[in-house]
């Protein structure tokens, strides 16, 4: 298959592009550049692989949870692509992504936590599928730190910057080793995710291909202040 996955849900703008089963991949850690990086790292990965546009199969989206602004843009750019060649889009959890590659050094059970500023976490639990690919374990959820948990007892790999944002709020859970709290979602390990979902018939419609936020709104309205009688 040839895909094309696009995540901007952290600070880092990340693309990759699979042909034929050879992977090429732009990463780079750029806050509030995403909107400038974006399409040309794309043509650079499209001219380097001898490809065009219409020879992919689908487009892959992280669809978040992550940054409001960097999820708006990576939404805007695949389903602007996805309509331009009438291909699909596959949603991919940013959470998921952030999980894969300690899933494919053999570590079994995996917490995946982005910093939510405003005091919260981006927290989701994952297995390997009999493929070696991320199944959440739990709902993905937007929590505080400390009602965060895990869904059964064991040996836990915590990974992604929510630790370093949060970890000395966190309770104690037994069994949970943080190995990295610096590492944040790279495109390249949502196409073999991408890949499973599409076959599995999960490819969506561009119009359909919307962000998920898991909070709903970025700041509290102000409530109108009762009439007093």
């Amino acid at each position: 298959m040839n895909l094309l996955a696009i995540d901007t849900s952290s600070n880092a703008c990340s693309v990759a592009l699979e042909k034929d089963n050879e992977i090429l991949d732009r990463h780079q850690i750029a806050p509030r550049r995403h909107t400038q990086l974006v399409l040309p790292m794309i043509d650079e990965l499209l001219a380097d692989s001898g490809m065009v546009l219409s020879e992919l199969d689908a487009l892959i989206l992280g669809r978040g949870p992550g940054s409001f602004t960097g999820l708006r843009i990576a939404a805007g750019v695949v389903q602007g692509l996805a309509f331009s060649i009438d291909r699909p889009v596959i949603l991919i959890s940013t959470l998921a992504i952030l999980a894969q590659p300690w899933l494919n050094k053999g570590y079994k059970n995996l917490v995946a936590a982005l910093d939510a500023r405003m005091g919260e976490l981006y927290w989701g639990t994952f297995q390997s599928d009999n493929q070696g690919l991320a199944i959440p374990t739990s709902p993905e959820v937007l929590v505080a730190p400390a009602q965060a948990g895990v869904p059964f007892a064991g040996s836990w790999t915590g990974v992604g910057p929510g630790f370093a944002a949060y970890g000395n709020d966190l309770p104690i859970l037994p069994g949970l080793e943080v190995v990295d709290d610096i590492v944040l979602p790279q495109a390249r390990y949502a196409l073999g995710l991408g890949r499973r979902d599409y076959q599995a018939g999960l490819a969506v419609s561009a119009e359909s291909a919307l962000p998920v936020y898991l909070r709903d709104r970025v700041v509290q309205a102000p409530t109108k202040p009762e009439k007093i009688q």
